[in-house]
């Protein structure tokens, strides 16, 4: 067999390796556009096309005219249109890449500070106190932060469940974590725009959805009327969930190792609800 008999079959596995390619693009574009509001001017967009090729076939020339110079401005009106669906597409391939660049910190929160987190959350629950609690990951919050206040402070079960307490000015908005501290308190975020979630959640939930549609930070929610722990990651809510589910969700989202039993962080929490004094 001579090499120029193998070009024809490399010709094919290159065809079909095109088409699996565009075909991946393509699903995984619709799945991420797919309960938007981008699917309505998706398909305005399929409808102008079809008008081009009628006017092509039928010779509309003043049709053709109008549509032909109106392509020349679409790549402008498909980025202003589809900011934050191009924005999420971007995250969603640079988080599945996992390029060494963009690799998620490994072990970035201690496991005290771990634990401050979840003993607030659940002391915030049990007394039905609202929170929303961000925690940035590889993908900078600074935007939010700055317009925050600022607070560059140690994370402590005293200081979160004394800045979410209803009757101290920074109780409304969201506690941003940054790199083993509170960065910044009473910060507000953008809701999210999906017309599919549930009217039941509040405004302190859909924010909790907004950031991590745009972002790749976690949000941990509760609810002011439930006293419900709902998980955020990347869009997906999981709500009621209890605090051993919500500290292996932490440990998952966060890449950190199982250092403690549950029967110990249990007995911690126990202990700590134990000691908060009955008024």
């Amino acid at each position: 067999m001579q090499f120029t008999d193998l070009i024809p079959t490399v010709n094919t596995l290159r065809n079909v390796l095109d088409i699996v390619l565009v075909f991946i693009i393509v699903y995984v574009v619709l799945k991420l556009l797919r309960g938007t509001r981008a699917v309505p001017t998706v398909v305005g967009m399929v409808i102008l096309a079809l008008l081009y090729w009628l006017a092509v076939a039928q010779e509309l020339w003043t049709l053709e005219f109008v549509l032909r110079y109106a392509v020349g401005f679409l790549g402008i009106a498909i980025i202003v249109l589809f900011q934050s669906e191009i924005r999420q597409a971007l995250i969603f391939f640079a988080n599945r890449l996992r390029f060494p660049i963009l690799k998620r910190q490994r072990g970035q929160f201690g496991g005290s500070v771990y634990d401050e987190i979840v003993l607030a959350i659940t002391t915030l629950a049990s007394e039905k106190t609202g929170a929303l609690i961000v925690i940035e990951r590889n993908i900078g919050l600074r935007n939010f932060i700055d317009a925050g206040v600022q607070l560059d402070a140690h994370i402590s079960y005293d200081l979160l469940v004394t800045i979410f307490n209803p009757s101290t000015p920074l109780h409304d908005g969201a506690v941003v974590v940054r790199n083993e501290r509170i960065a910044a308190a009473s910060v507000f975020l953008p809701l999210t725009k999906n017309p599919e979630i549930s009217r039941e959640l509040g405004t302190r939930h859909r924010a909790a959805i907004g950031i991590t549609e745009g972002t790749d930070a976690i949000s941990l929610v509760v609810s002011e009327e439930t006293g419900l722990i709902t998980f955020v990651e990347s869009g997906v809510v999981r709500r009621n969930i209890d605090t051993n589910q919500l500290r292996k969700l932490l440990l998952d989202a966060l890449e950190m190792p199982l250092i403690e039993s549950r029967r110990d962080l249990a007995n911690t929490i126990t202990k700590t609800e134990n000691e908060i004094p009955t008024i």
